[in-house]
């Protein structure tokens, strides 16, 4: 048996060729120089599958989608509220070069336009730009799980054409904003973009950020989860520069471009997804990989704001015995089927009776969803309740496992 993904995805690309509007970059010879009918698609789930049409092997330079990367190391090397005082996280309404800063602080607006990006990249922990500029390319070798490079070619023609971002480096380094020295900022940033990669690698790299920064194949945890999470937010409201609002509401889908033609996308907990096609429009975003995208999340249903309600489903099953009420949870436990599970038990448990709580088809539980169900089993011990939980994956353990139970529960595996 085939997985219908790929065919369907080619007949995307199939779909979407009649935009040929737009035109390729000119800011660097090197990515001028890129086919315009290039178009490929991948997409990459949270399970580890990786699907794929078009020019997939096709190798273009990252560009401006590293910036959301070195976003992400840069806060691991310095912490949240470092970062945060060095560039705020609003969308700027400009263009992805504009000198825009804050008139009171200084700092740049948001860390995906040039400005930002700069201030960032600064902040990355290394002797000078070539250690930064390695550190940048071993994280994005590890997110695509294989060895990425920078194009040589692609970084001098960059570096040869770097005047306005050496001249925003400067105001930078005028207001206190930057970390190092103009020209090796601007160095180590031309290195950045440079990296060397293809369609399917931007995929894998979103999938990572989709999985709240783990490997969905390997299980390693690269990125940590709340500082993935903090990125992705800004990817929301500023990736796709001042085009972000139109793309929000259309797509919903937390996304970074470039100007090689790229876009990558990430949908939490679901996919990551990149389109690659030259041509950009009038925001520097990629004509036909906006019109994938919009595609996409219209026919798969991935726009963000597209949930499922979660409560209901979080219970697989109520059986009532003459003095047991037995559920059994399935899934993925949020607050909302945290909520409904203790519900369901209210309008169910009469007094006396023992309660069985069964999280052998759970899949995860996350923070509140565990405080939420970990004061009902108490209330419900407090309340006479003989209660017991079946949990042989340990999601209701506390984090430093100091949790104490009432003196009517009763073990796994000693009803």
């Amino acid at each position: 048996m085939r997985s219908p993904v790929p065919e369907y995805l080619a007949s995307v690309l199939e779909d979407c060729r009649r935009f040929d509007g737009g035109a390729v970059t000119e800011g660097n010879p090197v990515v001028a120089s890129a086919d315009p009918d290039t178009f490929a698609v991948s997409l990459a789930t949270v399970a580890g599958s990786l699907h794929e049409a078009g020019d997939t092997d096709t190798e273009f330079s990252i560009q401006s989608i590293a910036k959301a990367i070195a976003y992400a190391l840069a806060i691991e090397d310095n912490g949240i509220e470092a970062v945060l005082e060095a560039v705020d996280v609003e969308p700027s309404g400009d263009s992805f070069n504009e000198i825009s800063l804050e008139a009171e602080t200084g700092r740049p607006r948001n860390p995906l336009i040039n400005a930002g990006a700069l201030a960032v990249h600064s902040m990355i922990r290394g002797s000078g730009s070539e250690e930064r500029a390695a550190r940048m390319t071993a994280l994005l070798s590890t997110m695509a799980d294989r060895e990425l490079s920078i194009d040589q070619s692609v970084y001098e023609a960059e570096l040869a054409s770097d005047d306005r971002n050496t001249a925003i480096a400067h105001l930078l380094k005028s207001v206190g904003h930057l970390d190092a020295e103009p020209a090796d900022v601007v160095d180590g940033y031309a290195r950045q973009c440079a990296v060397s990669v293809t369609c399917s690698d931007l995929a894998r790299i979103a999938a990572v950020m989709a999985n709240g920064g783990k490997n969905p194949e390997t299980g390693v945890q690269i990125l940590d989860p709340e500082v993935d999470r903090h990125v992705l937010a800004v990817m929301a409201t500023c990736g796709m520069y001042d085009g972000s609002g139109s793309w929000l509401a259309s797509v919903g889908i937390p996304a970074k471009s470039g100007v090689a033609g790229a876009i990558i996308g990430v949908l939490p907990g679901q996919v990551g997804i990149a389109v690659l096609s030259p041509r950009l429009n009038e925001h520097g975003n990629s004509v036909r990989g906006v019109a994938v995208f919009e595609r996409l999340s219209r026919d798969l249903g991935l726009h963000m704001m597209h949930v499922a309600p979660s409560g209901e489903s979080a219970i697989r099953s109520v059986t009532e015995s003459e003095d047991m009420t037995s559920v059994e949870l399935q899934g993925d436990l949020r607050f909302a089927g945290a909520e409904a599970v203790i519900s369901r038990l209210l309008a169910a448990v009469t007094e006396n009776r023992s309660v069985a709580i069964d999280f052998k088809e759970v899949r995860a539980v996350d923070g509140a969803a565990r405080r939420l169900l970990t004061e009902a089993v108490h209330a419900l011990e407090d309340d006479g309740h003989r209660v017991s939980v079946e949990d042989p994956d340990g999601f209701m353990d506390s984090p430093d496992r100091s949790e104490t139970t009432g003196e009517n529960h009763v073990p796994v595996g000693q009803r």
